[in-house]
C-alpha cells in the first residue's frame, strides 16, 4: 500500500479518528510493546514483529472498535511463537497487567474480582483469534536487519556508527506505516542513507551500494523522508 492509501482509507477515518490521533495511537502501542517485550527479555525482532502485526492489524480495522493494548497483548504472544521465541500466555499477561494498571500483579489480586485474570486470559485469546482471521493467518514478518547487516559487511561496514545508527532509525521506524509500504531491504536502504546523511560521511565510493540492497533513488529518499519525520 502507498502511504496516501494507508493514510487516507483507514478504517478510523469512518469513526472520526483522524490521521494525528491515529499516528498517536500507533505509537503508543508501540511503546507499549516494547516496554513488554523488554520485561519478556524478547529479541528485537520479535517486538518488531509484533508492532508489524498490529500495524497490519489496524490498516484493516477501526481503533475506534478494538483496545489497542490488549490487541498488542494478543500480537506479542503470536509474534513470539511464530518467531520461535515463544512465552508462556500467563507470563504475557502479568507482564501486559504490570504496565496496563502500573501495578503487581499481586497487588491487583486485592482491587479486581477474584476471575479478573481468568476474564483477562479469554479476552487476550479471543483477540489473539480476532488477529489470525483479520491477516488471513499470515504472519510472517521480514525485517530490515538481515539487509542491512549482510550489504554494511560486505563492504565493510560492519563495525561502524553507520551500522548502529542505521539499526537505531530501523527501530524508531517501526512506529510507522513503513512496514506497510516497503520491502525489508529498501527500508534498510532508507536507513543507511539517512545514517550516512547525519554522519556527514561520504559514501560515494562504495559504488554499488545502492544496487546492493537493489533500491531506487526514488524509494530510497522516500524512506529516508518518513524516517526523518520520526527523529
Amino acid at each position: 500500500m502507498s502511504r496516501d492509501e494507508i493514510e487516507r482509507l483507514s478504517p478510523s477515518r469512518k469513526d472520526g479518528i483522524d490521521l494525528i490521533r491515529e499516528n498517536h495511537l500507533r505509537y503508543t502501542y508501540c511503546n507499549f510493546l516494547q516496554n513488554l517485550g523488554l520485561r519478556l527479555d524478547l529479541p528485537q525482532p520479535t517486538i518488531g514483529t509484533a508492532m508489524v502485526l498490529c500495524h497490519r492489524f489496524f490498516v484493516r480495522r477501526s481503533h475506534a472498535c478494538h483496545d489497542r493494548f490488549l490487541i498488542a497483548t494478543a500480537a506479542l504472544f503470536l509474534a513470539a511463537k511464530s518467531e520461535e521465541t515463544a512465552r508462556p500466555l500467563n507470563n504475557v499477561l502479568r507482564a501486559s497487567c504490570y504496565f496496563f494498571h502500573k501495578q503487581d500483579i499481586s497487588y491487583l489480586s486485592y482491587l479486581l474480582p477474584v476471575d479478573w485474570f481468568e476474564q483477562y486470559r479469554e479476552r487476550v485469546i479471543e483477540a489473539e483469534q480476532l488477529i489470525l482471521t483479520t491477516l488471513n493467518f499470515e504472519l510472517n514478518v521480514q525485517h530490515p536487519y538481515g539487509p542491512l547487516t549482510a550489504v554494511l559487511s560486505k563492504l565493510g561496514l560492519s563495525h561502524t556508527d553507520l551500522l548502529s545508527l542505521a539499526l537505531n532509525l530501523i527501530s524508531q521506524g517501526l512506529r510507522s506505516s513503513l512496514w506497510l509500504q516497503f520491502r525489508p531491504h529498501q527500508i534498510a536502504a532508507g536507513a543507511v542513507y539517512l545514517a550516512a546523511r547525519t554522519l556527514k560521511m561520504d559514501l560515494s565510493r562504495y559504488h554499488n551500494i545502492w544496487q546492493e540492497f537493489q533500491a531506487t533513488p526514488f524509494v530510497i529518499q522516500d524512506v529516508a523522508d518518513q524516517l526523518m519525520e520520526l527523529c
